[in-house]
């Protein structure tokens, strides 16, 4: 069966392989990232422990994320995270996943730490970002990551080596019906919130990501709630960020990403 590698894969047993520090790498709404060990391997990982009670109601649902596990594992790219293993812990209702360690952290951290780089490493970074993306919408049918934002792109530091991350959530899109809406509001394109798109949303999360890199600075920070972020996007007011970009080439390049 497609998704039957992740549903037999015992817990108990692949668990006992890490050991996790008590040290908190990256917490979200409903997922925690710790940093862990593999002892098997000898190499420092990044253990993901994600609650789904928020979002897995039926069999189907628990169905769709076998498929979507077994999916990650199949994906093999220099720009993409590595995916070590992962298991379901019906139990305690927790989806565990093992991941590569990034030294550096999310783009976004390093970019606020670093404020001074300039606009060649930018793009240098932007290219790895535009490989991983090739590779995802390559697949047929097409990988669409849905929450593509500098806080899910990570980066080793020490050699410039930038990947995306974060699909645990990402679907297929599937010829017969639209992908669930899931995003961040700030990186949203306006299809997403039609829930009718193709792969190009993830070309316009990535002109947002730009944005924030070149202004240090949130998509729509001008909004006080997600509702206002939705007029504007739906309206097709571009952000006030876009206007503080100085470098018109930058700026341009921005615009057409938006305009996919």
């Amino acid at each position: 069966m497609y998704c039957q590698e992740a549903r037999d894969t015992p817990s108990v047993e692949l668990s006992c392989y890490y050991d996790i520090y008590n040290e908190i790498l990256g917490k979200g709404a409903s997922k925690t990232v710790y940093r862990a060990f593999d002892e098997y391997e000898g190499i420092e990982v990044a253990w993901n422990q994600v609650k789904f009670y928020n979002f897995l109601r039926s069999p189907e649902d628990l169905e769709r994320l076998y498929c979507e596990i077994h999916l990650l594992k199949t994906l093999k790219h220099n720009n993409i995270m590595k995916f070590y293993t992962s298991w379901v812990d019906i139990a305690n209702r927790n989806i565990n996943f093992v991941t590569e360690m990034f030294t550096s952290g999310t783009l976004r951290q390093y970019r606020l730490k670093h404020r001074r780089v300039n606009i060649r490493a930018v793009k240098h970074w932007c290219r790895q970002i535009l490989k991983g993306l090739l590779y995802l919408h390559s697949h047929d049918p097409p990988v669409i990551h849905r929450d593509l934002k500098c806080d899910n792109i990570f980066i080793n530091g020490n050699q410039g080596e930038v990947k995306i991350g974060d699909l645990g959530l990402a679907a297929i899109l599937r010829k017969s019906h639209a992908a669930r809406c899931v995003g961040t509001p700030e990186f949203m394109a306006p299809e997403v919130y039609e829930e009718e798109y193709n792969e190009l949303v993830d070309i316009y999360s990535f002109g947002m990501c730009i944005l924030e890199m070149v202004t240090f600075e949130y998509p729509y920070s001008e909004c006080t709630h997600p509702a206002q972020i939705y007029k504007k996007v739906i309206s097709g007011k571009k952000p006030e960020a876009l206007y503080k970009v100085e470098d018109p080439e930058v700026r341009l390049f921005v615009e057409k990403c938006l305009a996919t």
